[in-house]
C-alpha cells in the first residue's frame, strides 16, 4: 500500500512538472509575458505567496511588479490585476474576454460544477437570468422586500432590547436577521431566532469562513491531489459545505411534496415548476443539482457578506463615536423616532450614505475577488495572455487605490462627500465587483445595509468597554477580511 501511494505521488509530481514546463513554454512562445516572480517546478510561487499571510504576500508583489503580473499556483498560471484602471479595463472594457469564472480546486470542491457562482457558458446564463427574475418576482428592488427588511429590522431591535445593557457579541444577532431576508426569498419563510436548525446553519457558515482561511486551504489550491489526503481545517470546511447542501436537499424534497404549480411560494418552488416544464429536455439546466447549488449560492452570499459588513461597520463606529454621533443626528433630523427608516430617506441623508459606502470600502470583505478566466488569447496592456489563464482582479487594490481615495488606508467618509457635503459617487467603489460577474444581489444588499444600519442607530446608542483608540480594526483572516471578535452593549435612545 505504501509503495502504491509513493508511486502515485511520483506520477502526480512528474505529470505536474511536465504540465508546468509545457505551460511556461507555450506562454513564452506566445509573446511578451507579464512580469512576476520566477516560479519553481511543481510548487510554483508558494515561497512568495505564503499561505499563512496570503493578502500581505499579494500586496508586496503589487508594490514590486505593478498593476499586472503573473504568479503560479503550483503549475497553474494566474494573472493578477491591481488598481482601478487595470481591473476596469479587464472586467468592463473587455468583459467578454475576462468574463468567465475561473475555478480554483477549492472553489470547485465547495460549489461543484453546478449552480450560479462556479459555472460558465449557457448553464451560467440560464441560471443567473432565472435567479434574477425569480428574486425580482419575490420583491427584490420593490416595496415588498423593503417592507420585509423593515419588519426584520424591528425583530432585531427587539432582540437587542432584551440584552438590557449587557455586553454581547453581535455576530449571530446580525446574521440571523440578514439571513432571514434571503431565506424568505429562497425558502418562503423566515426562521425564529431560537430555531435550532437555523442556528446550526449559521454556525456552519460562520465556521466555514475561518476554516477556509486556513493555510492548508491555500495549499489545497496549489496541490489538491495531495492535500485531499491530509487532515486539517480545509477538509472540515468542505464537510461544512456538504452539511449545508444536505439541508437544502431536504428543503427541496419538502417543497416537492407540497408544491402547487399555480401558486409558487419562493425560489425553490419556481425552480421545481421550471424543472417540470423542461422534463422532456435532456439538455435542460433545470435539474436537482443546479437547484440545490443555486439555492446554496444565494443563501451563502445573501447571509455572510451583508452581515459581515454590518458587523465591521458597527465596530468602526465604536472606534469613531464622533462619526456615529453625526449619523444619529442626521437620522433624527430626516427620519425622527415616530416611523421606520425607508429607502427613500437615503437621498436626503448624504452623510449616512457616505458612511455606509466608506464602511464597504474600508471593510473590503472580498479583497481577492472571485477568480475569472480569459476566454481567448488576448493582448492586455502590452502583454500576451493565453486563453484559459486564471485571473484575480484584486478588489482590495481598487477599493484602496490612492488615485481614487486620498486616504486609502484610513476610514474617511469624506471619500464620498463633495465640497458642499453632498453625496459624491466614486467609480472605484467596487465592493460588488464589476462587469458580467457583478454580484446579482447588489440591489438587495444595498437596501439591507441602509435599513438595518439606520434602524439600529435610530433606536440605540452603541458602546464598548474598551477605549475607542484601543479598538483593532485589522482583519481576523489571512485571505479575506472579517472583524476580530468583539462585544458591544446598547442603550435605548428613547
Amino acid at each position: 500500500m505504501v509503495l502504491v501511494d509513493a508511486v502515485s505521488l511520483l506520477l502526480i509530481f512528474s505529470l505536474s512538472f511536465l504540465v508546468f514546463l509545457l505551460t511556461r513554454r507555450s506562454i513564452k512562445k506566445g509573446g511578451k509575458m507579464p512580469p512576476g516572480p520566477t516560479p519553481l517546478p511543481f510548487i510554483g510561487n508558494i515561497l512568495q505567496l505564503r499561505p499563512n499571510d496570503i493578502l500581505n504576500s499579494f500586496r508586496k508583489l503589487h508594490m514590486k511588479y505593478g498593476s499586472v503580473y503573473m504568479v503560479y499556483f503550483g503549475t497553474q498560471p494566474v494573472l493578477i490585476l491591481n488598481g482601478y484602471d487595470a481591473v476596469k479595463e479587464a472586467l468592463i472594457d473587455n468583459a467578454d474576454v475576462f468574463g468567465e469564472r475561473g475555478r480554483t480546486p477549492g472553489l470547485l470542491k465547495i460549489f461543484t460544477e453546478y449552480g450560479i457562482i462556479p459555472t460558465n457558458g449557457e448553464r451560467w446564463k440560464q441560471l443567473r437570468r432565472f435567479a434574477l427574475t425569480s428574486m425580482r418576482n419575490f420583491g427584490m428592488g420593490k416595496r415588498s422586500i423593503e417592507e420585509r427588511i423593515q419588519e426584520e429590522a424591528q425583530f432585531l431591535v427587539e432582540e437587542m432590547r432584551k440584552t438590557k445593557g449587557s455586553p454581547f457579541d453581535p455576530t449571530f444577532y446580525l446574521s440571523r436577521s440578514v439571513s432571514n431576508i434571503i431565506c424568505s426569498i429562497v425558502f418562503g419563510n423566515r426562521f425564529d431566532y431560537e430555531d435550532e436548525e437555523f442556528l446550526k446553519l449559521l454556525k456552519l457558515l460562520n465556521q466555514f469562513s475561518k476554516l477556509f482561511d486556513s493555510p492548508l486551504t491555500q495549499l489545497f489550491n496549489n496541490f489538491p491531489h495531495i492535500m485531499e489526503y491530509i487532515p486539517g481545517p480545509h477538509l472540515r470546511a468542505f464537510e461544512n459545505m456538504k452539511l449545508l447542501r444536505g439541508f437544502i436537499q431536504e428543503r427541496m424534497e419538502m417543497h416537492q411534496e407540497s408544491l402547487d404549480p399555480n401558486c409558487p411560494r419562493d425560489f425553490i418552488d419556481c425552480f421545481l415548476i421550471k424543472m417540470k416544464k423542461e422534463k422532456q429536455n435532456k439538455a435542460s439546466e433545470f435539474n436537482d443539482d443546479n437547484l440545490v447549488m443555486s439555492t446554496l449560492n444565494l443563501f451563502f452570499a445573501g447571509t455572510e457578506t451583508t452581515s459581515t459588513t454590518l458587523r465591521y461597520g458597527f465596530l468602526i463606529l465604536l472606534k469613531y463615536p464622533e462619526i456615529a454621533e453625526k449619523v444619529m443626528q442626521e437620522i433624527d433630523h430626516v427620519i425622527g423616532h415616530n416611523r421606520a427608516p425607508s429607502v427613500e430617506d437615503r437621498s436626503k441623508m448624504p452623510y449616512t450614505d457616505a458612511v455606509i459606502h466608506e464602511i464597504q470600502r474600508f471593510a473590503d470583505i472580498v479583497p481577492l475577488n472571485v477568480p475569472h478566466l480569459v476566454t481567448q488569447d488576448t493582448e492586455f496592456r502590452g502583454y500576451t495572455i493565453p486563453k484559459g489563464t486564471m485571473v484575480f482582479p484584486m478588489l482590495t487594490t481598487v477599493l484602496k487605490d490612492p488615485q481614487w481615495f486620498k486616504n486609502p488606508y484610513s476610514f474617511d467618509p469624506g471619500h464620498f462627500l463633495d465640497e458642499h457635503n453632498a453625496f459624491k459617487k466614486n467609480d472605484a467603489f467596487m465592493p460588488f465587483s464589476a462587469g458580467k460577474r457583478i454580484c446579482l444581489g447588489e440591489g438587495l444588499a444595498r437596501m439591507e445595509l441602509f435599513l438595518f444600519f439606520t434602524t439600529i442607530l435610530q433606536n440605540f446608542t452603541m458602546m464598548t468597554t474598551k477605549d475607542p483608540k484601543d479598538i483593532d480594526l485589522s482583519s481576523g483572516l489571512r485571505s479575506g477580511n472579517i472583524p476580530r471578535p468583539y462585544q458591544l452593549y446598547v442603550h435605548p435612545r428613547q
